[in-house]
């Protein structure tokens, strides 16, 4: 559990400024749980550069609750929680000191979003706030104001949730929980699951993960997990202590990030370098008769596919379906064994490629149409998929045919110019499992919407 603050402050000399204004918002790192928003009198003067920056001034302060009025409800909000803040030594500094005013010892876990994005998102002109979400395209109302710059710096956090692969983040906060104390009880952690599709991941006693899984119902799944009497499921159940989740709405995303993750983190009861996931490739080559033939065969990461399937039947399947759609060949697709005409052609819906009564060129163009549509070589793309919430999108980066990553954003100005959508996204490997998964997608999911950012060239 997180506590996302900021606090306004008179100014002055070090460890003399009082509070102005606070905003705490409970955050459990899928949603705002508890908030609390005040304005502070600080019982002393403001510095005058802090009214032009804020906008708070004296007069505003006078019938505002002092500190001692509002601490327990601090106290409370934030038990047990990480104190997250965008330069968190200043706020928890000047949060601290004004407990000790009151001779009380208030300490929390402390997480700096500056740091972390340092760390996550390297190269930025500027770690301020303000020019930092500006680049990233997350709206701020009310700069320089506790609340604004709460909610500013609560979206910032969960970019940067998002984006730490390793996981470190949930980790540490994971071990930090108080239940972790007590023997776990499995359906108190099943009522805290969401039914939503997304990651999950079981962390043992020391918040490290030691198994990672997808599903489109989260809570059910992991239901199965903890009825079933398979000895692997039951070591699952003896050594878990926690579950936690990363919802993606998108499936295709929930696939990629199980993908990534556990060949990134090697949880010890996911297979360590997993198998890849498919086992046949649709490849082309030119006869000599000048005609392109398709062909289905083990995969083979030497030689350049048109795209990859997890087993043959489902290969063929597809080509059979293409060969309907393209009027292509059952001969010169590989699907027809014959050295004469192929069965479609006596049927009269081949045109005749497979006896050369149709010209080469006519034929090429349709197979030639069918290999653009199906494989993303050389292509620069964004697919926008479904979003974390109805506001939200998924996007997964595809520059000349590599996959570089994904996210999820708010606006379309975060799709269309690219130079932001390179910071919003996770970047992930570009190894042959993303490869197939994504395209194994887009083969069966014609919903996902693909655009082109407009103002870079990818």
């Amino acid at each position: 559990m997180y506590c996302i603050l900021d606090i306004e402050t008179t100014g002055g000399k070090y460890n003399e400024e009082g509070i102005t204004e606070i905003a705490v918002y409970k955050f459990d790192g899928h949603e705002v749980v508890d908030q609390f928003i005040s304005l502070v009198n600080p019982e002393r003067e403001i510095q005058p550069f802090v009214v032009n920056l804020t906008g708070i001034n004296n007069q505003m302060l006078r019938t505002a609750p002092k500190f001692y009025e509002v601490a327990k409800r601090l106290v409370e909000i934030t038990e047990d929680c990480i104190i997250v803040a965008h330069n968190a030594e200043f706020d928890y500094r000047v949060l601290r000191t004004e407990f000790d005013r009151l001779g009380f010892d208030f300490k929390r876990k402390t997480l700096c979003t500056v740091t972390l994005s340092k760390i996550l998102m390297p190269g930025q002109i500027s770690y301020s706030l303000g020019k930092l979400t500006r680049a990233l395209g997350i709206p701020v109302s009310d700069r320089h104001r506790a609340n604004g710059d709460a909610v500013a710096t609560l979206k910032l956090f969960k970019m940067l949730l998002a984006k730490d692969s390793d996981k470190t983040i949930i980790k540490d906060a994971v071990k930090s929980e108080p239940k972790l104390q007590m023997k776990p009880d499995l359906k108190l952690i099943l009522n805290g699951l969401p039914t939503d599709t997304g990651v999950y991941y079981f962390h043992d006693h020391n918040g490290n993960i030691i198994y990672i899984g997808k599903s489109k119902n989260i809570k059910g799944r992991v239901s199965q997990h903890f009825s079933n009497p398979s000895n692997k499921s039951k070591k699952i159940q003896r050594l878990v202590a926690s579950v936690s989740f990363e919802k993606t709405g998108s499936e295709l995303v929930a696939l990629l990030k199980e993908s990534e993750e556990i060949k990134r983190i090697k949880p010890q009861f996911n297979h360590a370098l997993r198998r890849d996931v498919f086992t046949h490739a649709l490849y082309n080559f030119v006869d000599a008769n000048g005609y392109i033939n398709l062909k289905i065969d083990k995969a083979d990461g030497r030689r350049r596919h048109i795209t990859t399937f997890s087993n043959l039947q489902s290969a063929k399947n597809f080509l059979f379906r293409a060969v309907d759609e393209y009027q292509l060949c059952q001969k010169l697709c590989g699907l027809y064994d014959t050295k004469s005409s192929c069965f479609k052609y006596d049927l009269k819906e081949c045109n005749g490629a497979c006896i050369e009564n149709e010209p080469a060129d006519a034929y090429n163009k349709r197979v030639e149409q069918f290999i653009h549509k199906n494989s993303y070589d050389s292509k620069s793309m964004v697919i926008v998929d479904r979003g974390r919430d109805l506001d939200e999108r998924s996007v997964i980066l595809i520059e000349n045919g590599k996959f570089k990553g994904l996210g999820f954003v708010n606006l379309n100005y975060q799709i269309n110019h690219i130079e932001v959508l390179e910071t919003l996204i996770t970047p992930m490997e570009n190894n042959r499992d993303a490869q197939h998964i994504i395209q194994s997608y887009l083969r069966k999911d014609k919903r996902l919407k693909i655009v082109i950012p407009n103002d870079k060239q990818l």
